[in-house]
């Protein structure tokens, strides 16, 4: 089954407990929480104190993206905050491989992203080792940005990637998915769906998220 999971970063923050429970309610899988900390994206966002104030309110998983430089220090925080799945960036850390069992031994789900110009090489080593692989299709940092396009074909050989070597392994795209590219997108076989802007920004989040899943069932 295909899974949506709305990116908090376009969530309005003065009523988030709200915002949660009201794409919960219109049957979104995950919950996305972008982590930036002004060093490895040019934007901060929140920390672990703020991942534990939304575990108290979701009730579905809570997918956390570290958008951090030397994510290795605060893997364990995260996941003592209610982390169900915590993503590293290839780019962020000399040692991914020990990165991805820090994640492991706590019990969280790993998960490994990579930004659009690093190429897929650079993981094939540690993919049967990860749950989740998440293809950046916009520079990470900021929320409302255009898809790119070019991106495509290294979505498609991601899933080829993963059906040789890993099966059990989630394909997950961030980055300007709407409305109109999701197909697009769902047919070079992606599993798991982040968006922002184009949920917390429409004007009826159940119709967007329903319109969503009907093509991604389609």
């Amino acid at each position: 089954m295909k899974k949506i999971a709305p990116s908090i970063l376009s969530a309005d923050f003065s009523r988030l407990g709200e915002e949660i429970l009201a794409v919960e309610d219109a049957g979104v899988d995950l919950i996305h929480v972008d982590v930036m900390d002004g060093h490895f994206v040019p934007n901060i966002t929140i920390g672990p104190p703020v991942v534990a104030s939304i575990k108290k309110t979701a009730r579905i998983p809570l997918d956390v993206h570290l958008m951090i430089e030397a994510p290795d220090r605060y893997i364990r925080s995260f996941a003592d905050a209610g982390s169900d799945i915590i993503t590293v960036h290839a780019e962020a850390t000399s040692h991914l491989h020990r990165a991805i069992h820090l994640i492991r031994e706590t019990g969280a789900k790993a998960g490994v992203a990579l930004n659009p110009a690093t190429p897929l090489a650079g993981i094939e080593q540690i993919i049967g080792d990860i749950d989740l692989l998440l293809i950046m299709t916009v520079n990470p940092g900021f929320g409302g940005q255009k898809f790119i396009e070019s991106m495509l074909p290294k979505i498609r050989a991601a899933r080829d990637m993963i059906d040789r070597a890993s099966p059990d392994v989630l394909l997950e795209v961030d980055g300007g998915i709407t409305l109109q590219n999701i197909e697009v997108v769902k047919e070079a076989g992606v599993d798991v769906f982040v968006a922002g802007s184009s949920i917390f920004l429409s004007e009826n989040y159940g119709q967007t998220i329903k319109e969503m899943r009907t093509i991604l069932e389609g």
